[in-house]
């Protein structure tokens, strides 16, 4: 018979570890104060990119930080190990915000995986500053082990990481996997959809929204692409509907994204009115 791999049960004792719940709620509150709602998310967590930054920004003090650790084992010139691991220093700071931001709005596994995983990676770069004052200080040797020791610490924050992607799906588009119809479904009375309002209808297995507009019905996947909140529970004002859990707020229309946090467009359903009966499909495109 087949277990689970070491590291893996350790990360399910850490899901499941709900001690974990009161400092995390405590570093939630002070991240809140940092991280405010409005245009500084929306950078951190990559609305604007259309595409989560934290992952983006991660390779830049791996890299650096591996990149050192190889001409340490090299015994390459010293100078330039210095800077690759002061480069890495200096790129976890952003790294780890934009990080911070997206962890905001988890919860309970995946927030508790993520504090493990800020953890994790806070002492690999406590190790690896550490590192870089010894290496300016010419102590090469030390530097060269604090380095190593950091590496050890990264690699298990990297791991835990992973596990939040790949094995929780937090920063995965929440309709990824969703199936809208191809064909033309009937899902709804023309009277039953209200104007400056949502409601959810069925489409194919699909949850979907429906809301009137000045110009016609119009149609999105109700399933928010943040974190799977519903969307006809939320707002609906100037042509747009607003998250009930994390306010991300997506143009009714287009389903781009307006505001923040979510970085990916609502999926949007091509919408045909026929006999006081409103039928939706995928769009061609």
């Amino acid at each position: 018979m087949r277990t689970w791999p070491a590291i893996e049960r350790l990360a399910h004792r850490v899901e499941t570890a709900a001690p974990l719940d009161r400092p995390a709620q405590a570093l939630a509150a002070v991240l809140r104060r940092l991280v405010r709602p409005g245009p500084v998310e929306d950078v951190l967590t990559g609305t604007t990119l259309g595409h989560p930054l934290h992952p983006v920004l991660v390779a830049f003090p791996i890299g650096s930080w591996a990149a050192a650790t190889v001409l340490d084992v090299a015994r390459a010139d010293r100078d330039a190990r210095r800077m690759l691991v002061g480069l890495g220093v200096l790129a976890a700071a952003p790294t780890a915000l934009a990080g911070a931001s997206d962890w905001l709005t988890t919860t309970g596994a995946a927030r508790r995986l993520g504090l493990a995983h800020a953890v994790s990676n806070t002492a690999a770069l406590a190790l690896e500053t550490a590192s870089w004052l010894a290496r300016r200080h010419g102590r090469h040797g030390k530097g060269t082990m604090l380095s190593l020791a950091a590496t050890g610490f990264l690699g298990g924050g990297i791991w835990l990481g992973e596990h939040l992607v790949y094995g929780l799906g937090v920063g995965v588009d929440t309709t990824a996997f969703e199936h809208l119809p191809e064909d033309w479904t009937d899902v709804a009375a023309e009277t039953d959809v209200p104007a400056d309002a949502a409601v959810r209808v069925d489409a194919g297995g699909v949850p979907v929204l429906l809301s009137r507009l000045p110009d016609g019905i119009v149609a999105l996947a109700d399933r928010c692409t943040h974190r799977g909140g519903p969307l006809h529970e939320g707002a609906v004002a100037e042509g747009c509907v607003t998250c009930p859990w994390h306010g991300s707020t997506f143009d009714l229309r287009t389903g781009y994204v307006v505001d923040g946090p979510a970085s990916r467009p609502e999926p949007r359903l091509e919408v045909q009115t026929l006999d006081g009966r409103v039928r939706v499909r995928r769009p061609d495109n």
